[in-house]
């Protein structure tokens, strides 16, 4: 069918490319030239405007938006004059679900449809495809479904599939789902993140304690102010970190993707001397922690992991100078140096 992709990033350039090998017709337009003129190199037409790209597809058309959640709104706003009752505009990056549900009702009123899809994958995804999490009317959904099917995993629509069967598990097992209502995509995607935080936190916090397993090599500084290691003669271990990354990848239970891409990491530097450690947070992982609060379930990893991403930005400097300044005030602990 045919679709227009706006916003040619890391991901959706990829995504428009693996529309074009699906046998999609693709109109793309950024506000780069640059990444525009690389997407008609690989088959995709180009827009020099909005409203080139716009006059290009058919009515009724369906457009896709892949941009910052910051940038959805303002596009929208560029957007809505260009286009007519009928037209479909999709969000595939990482809006807040609240905001789906806002411009869902904004949009109905001039007749143009609104679709949320949380979209995971990545930069693998133009190979090994995309996982869709979608949200809106099953209407249009089932309008939609072929470019679904394409960009994710499996690459093509269930077998005997018919219109509205984009929720069923036939289509999930393919790598697409409409989940529910307005906003249904994206809070699936939301949780979705949370999750990884969750993950890989856990996968970083273990790696740390094997890379300090030989702490009973190290000579320990003996003062009233240093816990000493009680017993040094169990932590003598100087473990290769990136092998043992490696060694879970195959038949552990703790393998993953996440594990794939630590391993390579660690492969190509185990010191991983290239970062420095400051962890971003997109705001997923902060809506999920919020939703959680809103409907009063416990979510102790994902708050944790959210937490110890604002800890690695230097966010608890001031907490720890104010436990310093305590400590030396009731006891005249002076702050140890490394």
């Amino acid at each position: 069918m045919q679709i227009g992709m706006i916003g040619l990033g890391r991901m959706g350039s990829n995504m428009a490319r693996r529309l074009a090998q699906g046998g999609h017709e693709c109109v793309v337009w950024d506000r780069s030239p640059g990444t525009v003129a690389s997407a008609v190199g690989f088959g995709a037409r180009g827009a020099s405007t909005l409203a080139e790209l716009t006059r290009s597809l058919k009515s009724p058309r369906a457009i896709w938006i892949m941009v910052p959640a910051a940038a959805v709104d303002a596009l929208i706003g560029e957007l809505c004059p260009l286009l007519a009752r009928g037209d479909v505009l999709i969000d595939g990056g990482n809006s807040n679900y609240q905001d789906d549900i806002r411009r869902a009702a904004e949009l109905s009123g001039a007749g143009i449809h609104y679709l949320d899809v949380g979209t995971s994958g990545g930069v693998l995804g133009l190979e090994e495809g995309y996982c869709l999490m979608i949200g809106g009317e099953p209407e249009t959904v089932a309008r939609v479904e072929p470019v679904f099917a394409s960009l994710a995993p499996g690459g093509r629509l269930p077998a005997g599939a018919v219109a509205g069967r984009a929720a069923g598990l036939a289509a999930a097992g393919l790598g697409y789902l409409h989940c529910g209502p307005h906003g249904a995509g994206h809070f699936v995607k939301m949780v979705h993140n949370g999750i990884e935080y969750g993950l890989m936190a856990a996968y970083a916090e273990g790696l740390n304690l094997l890379a300090h397993a030989d702490a009973g090599l190290k000579t320990a500084q003996a003062d009233a102010e240093t816990a000493p290691l009680a017993n040094p003669r169990f932590y003598q271990y100087q473990l290769d970190i990136a092998a043992i990354a490696e060694l879970w990848r195959h038949g552990s239970i703790v393998a993953s993707r996440l594990l794939d891409l630590t391993a390579a990491a660690l492969a190509r530097d185990a010191r991983l001397a290239g970062f420095a450690g400051r962890v971003a947070d997109s705001g997923e992982g902060r809506w999920t922690v919020q939703a959680a609060i809103d409907v009063g379930v416990p979510a102790n990893v994902l708050s944790a992991a959210l937490y110890a991403r604002f800890d690695s930005r230097g966010r608890g400097e001031f907490a720890d100078k104010v436990l310093s300044a305590m400590r030396l005030g009731f006891g005249g602990h002076l702050e140890q140096s490394g």
